[in-house]
């Protein structure tokens, strides 16, 4: 009886192991298939990911940025931290009263800066770009990709845009109320009655250091391309905000940047560019020589009513520092001849300008550096004198026994463009 229910019972038992068996595998290679595909889809996504153009500007232009007729903020278009704020055409407009022409604070080769008070009561300055034809489309999302990133006190702040589809290309900045330091040194600001004094000049060489250190220190890194004093923008406590970044782009250090088309301003600009096209960090680094120069003299950049060797304020700085003559360039009102701590400070920072104005961009010290010799010269500039030589003094003898070719073009003649400058020039 025994072996006949085994026998029986033995059959049925397998088959029923047998279903199950089946069904289990059924599901592995279910889960498996699935496991597999999403692996593959997961791979391809992050091919597709890492394949997307790094250009910030080709991302932005690839996205559909509503222009609807209400302000609104588009995460997108800046960063989750910092969501661009989307202003309406129709908003600007009116803010500005129909662009006025007595709201106009400056205007350059992108554009024209417009004063504006927007409906929550906020002052701010508008650039309105020219026609919207590719290449203004393309500098707009740029300018705009890159502004919104940026968070430094010294560089003026980007509140928000126009859509790409809006029927003009409207930027909305900080406005900044006590013009720029162009207009303090030497331009027609009223403020230029009272010389700044040189405490005043010596807290803007540190600021505008501070924000082209930075500018060239974040990943990957910024060249602001146009450092000038009509870029350096002056708030109402004289603190620093560095604008127009029209000019800025995105590069990998490990990329060659080369263009043809004029970059900068006259009497600013590295002379190295004028051999291979190509703007480093050591090219702010010249620009902001220059800069240091005006700061001591109260000189423009370029002024066709000095003697022709003279025209260039870069390379009559060169020649005087070079035989000594610093004295001679110095405006009188900074107290140069009556104040020793002065004296010294104003030295110091003279002979870092002539380090900065090298023609060859690897003689010059990086912004870094210029920033930490701005700090140490103000910091010893209320010591007692001393007859020891500095690392600053030591460089700029070695530079002068070196015989090197004067850092800066002769005369502007021989560079005929034109400033492609949008700053926001707030004097109005």
């Amino acid at each position: 009886m025994c072996p006949t229910t085994d026998t029986a019972a033995g059959p049925r038992g397998n088959k029923g192991l047998n279903t199950a068996s089946k069904a289990l595998i059924g599901v592995s290679s279910f889960v498996g298939v699935s496991l597999f595909a999403l692996v593959i889809f997961l791979f391809h996504r992050y091919k597709k990911r890492r394949s997307l153009p790094t250009n910030t500007s080709n991302l932005l232009f690839s996205r559909s940025i509503s222009s609807d007729p209400s302000s609104k903020t588009d995460p997108e278009l800046g960063s989750a931290l910092y969501p661009a704020h989307i202003f309406s055409y129709n908003e600007l407009q009116e803010a500005t009263n129909n662009f006025d022409a007595s709201r106009e604070l400056g205007d350059g080769g992108f554009g024209t800066v417009y004063k504006g008070k927007l409906r929550d009561g906020r002052i701010v300055a508008v650039k309105r770009l020219y026609e919207n034809n590719y290449k203004r489309v393309e500098q707009f999302m740029n300018e705009v990709a890159i502004l919104n990133r940026l968070r430094h006190t010294n560089l003026v702040s980007l509140y928000g845009c126009t859509s790409r589809h809006s029927r003009e290309l409207l930027l909305v900045y900080e406005y900044v109320p006590n013009g720029t330091v162009a207009d303090h040194l030497h331009g027609d600001h009223p403020a230029h009655k009272k010389p700044l004094t040189w405490p005043v000049r010596m807290s803007i060489a540190i600021e505008t250091a501070e924000a082209l250190k930075y500018l060239h220190a974040i990943e990957p890194p910024i060249i602001h391309r146009d450092v000038k004093t009509n870029n350096i923008l002056l708030d109402s406590n004289f603190h620093v905000k560095v604008a127009d970044f029209g000019l800025s782009r995105l590069f990998p250090m490990d990329a060659t940047h080369v263009s043809t088309a004029p970059q900068g301003t006259p009497g600013y600009v590295d002379p190295e560019y004028h051999q291979c096209y190509q703007l480093t960090d050591k090219s702010d680094v010249y620009s902001f020589g220059v800069v240091l120069v005006e700061l001591i003299s109260s000189m423009p950049a370029v002024d066709i009513t000095r003697r022709p060797r003279e025209i260039n304020l870069a390379s009559m700085a060169i020649s005087k520092i070079h035989s000594n003559s610093l004295h001679e360039l110095v405006d009188p009102n900074l107290g140069f001849d009556s104040d020793c701590e002065v004296k010294r400070m104003v030295t110091a920072v003279g002979e870092l300008a002539f380090r900065c104005l090298q023609a060859e961009k690897e003689m010059r010290p990086c912004m870094d550096e210029v920033l930490e010799a701005l700090k140490g010269i103000a910091s010893f500039g209320g010591g007692e004198e001393t007859d020891t030589a500095t690392p600053i003094h030591d460089d700029v003898r070695l530079l002068k026994n070196n015989n090197q070719p004067l850092g800066s073009p002769v005369s502007v003649a021989d560079h005929h463009w034109e400033s492609r400058s949008t700053t926001p020039n707030t004097s109005g």
